[in-house]
């Protein structure tokens, strides 16, 4: 069956994301309607940096849709790597939506944890701290945007939820193969149900925190995260074979590249070929690609999982 990825192209953030998720409403309003601990993870990765980070009128667009489906509250869950949580949450405007909406906000770097073992930079095994919030929702939607990163290329929906709910973030960083590795893997422990990239602007350069804005206008939904983070990864003008942890992800459903096209429709009011815009990659690419020395040991490592 193919995975069906929405793209819409708009003048208003709110709306593009709106109109997304109404295209999916009904693939998703059973599905919805059966769950008690629905979770949106905002991508707010500084609490400074406002560029860097998931703007409040895209949280309240998935808020107004998803209220017409539940009556259930919602978690709106973040531990930011740079700042401190709420801190954020109040300097986005996060914090006045409780007076509309039946929410709760939760700090998941200082939440309650659980042991998951991944790897190390050498391939032994290594123990991950993810936090019990996120592993015992039942529903868990990634709102995150389109942004170039220092270590592994992109950080896109997987990626957001992925290192967000980790006790030390830090220890993500195993190497250029290590961390490409253990994303793959959390991709199977705490996988998002319904992926959201806001791209009404993204950041290019020397992302996820200090790059440069990229104007593209564009919201993508979808339940098949893998499909959303590969559309948007080809959008902003990079390859899944240079993508260490997609790369993985693809391989173990036995994907190309170029089956994108194949195995995911694409819904909405614009082609591909309209919003597609080449962001300037992190000033250190090179080395991130690194991984590339290791693809057939990590491939390895990753199937017998």
């Amino acid at each position: 069956m193919m995975k069906k990825v929405v793209l819409i192209k708009g003048d208003d953030r709110y709306k593009n994301i709106k109109e997304a998720l109404s295209i999916l409403k009904e693939d998703l309003k059973e599905k919805i309607k059966r769950k008690k601990k629905i979770l949106i993870k905002p991508n707010l990765v500084s609490a400074r940096v406002a560029l860097s980070s998931t703007h409040v009128d895209a949280l309240r667009a998935v808020l107004d849709f998803l209220s017409s489906l539940t009556s259930q509250k919602i978690i709106v869950a973040e531990g930011t790597a740079e700042g401190e949580t709420f801190e954020a949450f109040e300097n986005y405007g996060f914090l006045k939506l409780k007076e509309k909406y039946n929410i709760e906000f939760v700090d998941l770097n200082k939440d309650k944890y659980e042991e998951f073992e991944l790897f190390d930079e050498k391939f032994s095994p290594l123990k991950f701290k993810i936090a019990k919030t996120v592993l015992e929702s039942d529903y868990r939607i990634s709102l995150a945007l389109p942004k170039t990163h220092d270590s592994v290329v992109v950080t896109l929906s997987l990626k957001n939820i992925a290192v967000g709910s980790l006790k030390d973030k830090g220890l993500i960083h195993q190497g250029w193969s290590g961390i490409n590795l253990n994303l793959a893997r959390l991709a199977e422990i705490i996988p998002p149900h319904l992926s959201i990239i806001d791209g009404f602007w993204g950041m290019e350069g020397n992302g996820p925190v200090y790059g440069e804005k990229v104007e593209m206008k564009i919201a993508l939904a979808g339940e098949d995260f893998l499909s959303v983070d590969a559309v948007a990864a080809s959008l902003m003008g990079f390859s899944i074979n240079d993508i260490g942890y997609l790369y993985l992800l693809f391989k173990k459903r036995d994907w190309e590249e170029k089956d994108i096209t194949k195995k995911v429709e694409i819904l909405g009011n614009v082609a591909l070929e309209e919003c597609k815009r080449n962001f300037k990659p992190h000033q250190n690419l090179a080395v991130q690609l690194k991984w590339k020395e290791d693809k057939e040991k990590l491939l390895s490592l990753f199937l017998k999982i």
